[in-house]
């Protein structure tokens, strides 16, 4: 990790937390190794924020953010190392699991903090007062050590509904203490858009500082619910790749940004890593072991597939019809499926993709591809001409397989292969 200046803050951050969220998922184990790939991979969309991991929890982690000095350089994001307050009763200075936090060498610490009486009570088995003096405490103590701090607050709608102070009072001791951002966090994942929403203003309109939201997906609304508190008045949106995470998951990182950038108008990547969403989403899945969503939101291979002959009549007169959003925009394709369901039209647009033509108007290219919104053939995501250094299959593979290396370099297939569009179905 090399020292970088700090990049001209968007109206709207996202912090990307795939490697701590989202590695506790069940079934997802990363070596560090992977984990450093993912980090570059998480790099090439244009997140703000990395979460690398719990330096002084984990050995594993504490291992990751040693090797990054030196083996990760990023050049949009910054890396975070996550860890907890001082222990209740211990004096700041001497908790272990703090001085961790400082000898990771991350420039900013994301500290998870109790915001629920309930759980004060019950869980720490301490009193209010010193539950924000462990905050006060940890914030001050990292910011007098030239880190910048964000503050999750752990439980804080749930909290919120049980007493709506304490929470506010967590957030103020942060923000009074250095802290830059206090992120309000649906941690069970129970909450819905609306109710999101309403306690996001109303914190809002009760505390001075930048606000973040986390959510959860256990109501299957995690990201509308993030977007919801954007809505509202939150400037930091939390998420994981393809959304990875405890139980049900967490808001999809991939998800957030498309929706963001394309419909919301936010500038919340570089407009140049947009086209990234798909290779990163299918890349980051490769690493963990798990087979890519073909139906996700955006990036996954069915996301602009078509299947009713009815949609078919209407594309071939303009896609826009029944597209969202050309998808070449987020670095995907449209395809056309043949299927007893098809149609005249989709027989005629499946041909032309294959250089066919079915439709008596001049016999097309092959490897000619649908037409975008436009009406023109639109133009596949580019890759940098990086070449297979260790692929998995034949060193003269001229179509790389999507689990090979190569691929997940960003390695172009060869002139030899049999269209000149990139597609993740079709490799």
């Amino acid at each position: 990790m090399t020292e970088q200046q700090t990049p001209v803050r968007p109206v709207v951050e996202v912090f990307d937390t795939t490697l701590r969220d989202g590695a506790q998922r069940e079934g997802i184990t990363y070596s560090v190794a992977d984990k450093l790939a993912v980090a570059r991979l998480l790099d090439d969309v244009g997140v703000a924020y990395i979460e690398g991991g719990w330096p002084g929890a984990l050995p594993k982690d504490t291992e990751f953010f040693a090797r990054a000095r030196t083996e990760l350089q990023l050049r949009h994001a910054v890396l975070v190392a996550f860890g907890a307050t001082r222990k209740a009763g211990v004096a700041v200075e001497d908790d272990a699991q703090v001085r961790a936090l400082l000898d990771s060498g991350a420039p900013v610490v994301c500290l998870v903090a109790k915001s629920d009486l309930r759980h004060v009570r019950d869980a720490l088995r301490t009193t209010p007062e010193e539950n924000l003096a462990m905050v006060a405490d940890t914030v001050a103590f990292l910011v007098g050590h030239g880190r910048r701090v964000f503050v999750d607050c752990e439980h804080f709608f749930d909290g919120y509904a049980f007493d709506p102070d304490h929470g506010v009072a967590v957030l103020r001791a942060a923000f009074a203490a250095g802290a830059e951002v206090g992120v309000l966090c649906d941690t069970n994942g129970g909450m819905l858009p609306s109710g999101v929403g309403r306690v996001v203003a109303d914190v809002r309109a009760r505390v001075e500082g930048q606000l973040g939201i986390h959510c959860q997906d256990d109501t299957g609304c995690a990201v509308a619910n993030s977007l919801a508190a954007v809505e509202a008045g939150a400037t930091q949106v939390q998420g994981t790749a393809n959304g990875y995470g405890e139980r049900a998951g967490n808001a999809d990182t991939f998800t957030l940004i498309g929706n963001l950038v394309t419909k919301m108008g936010l500038p919340v990547v570089p407009a140049e890593c947009l086209p990234e969403l798909s290779r990163v989403s299918h890349a980051i899945a490769e690493l963990a072991n798990l087979t890519p969503d073909d139906h996700q939101p955006f990036v996954g291979a069915s996301a602009f597939a078509h299947k009713a002959g009815l949609h078919a009549s209407a594309i071939k007169v303009s896609p826009e019809l029944y597209n969202h959003l050309d998808p070449v925009v987020v670095g995907n394709d449209m395809r056309i499926l043949v299927t007893e369901m098809a149609g005249r039209a989709s027989v005629e647009l499946k041909g032309r993709e294959l250089g066919v033509d079915l439709a008596g108007q001049g016999t097309p290219s092959a490897g000619s591809s649908l037409p975008s919104r436009s009406g023109r053939p639109a133009a596949g995501p580019t890759r940098p001409p990086t070449p297979p250094s260790s692929c998995c299959c034949a060193a003269s593979c001229p179509t790389p397989r999507r689990g090979c290396s190569s691929w997940r370099a960003g390695a172009p297939p060869s002139s030899t292969a049999p269209t000149a569009r990139w597609s993740a179905r079709r490799w």
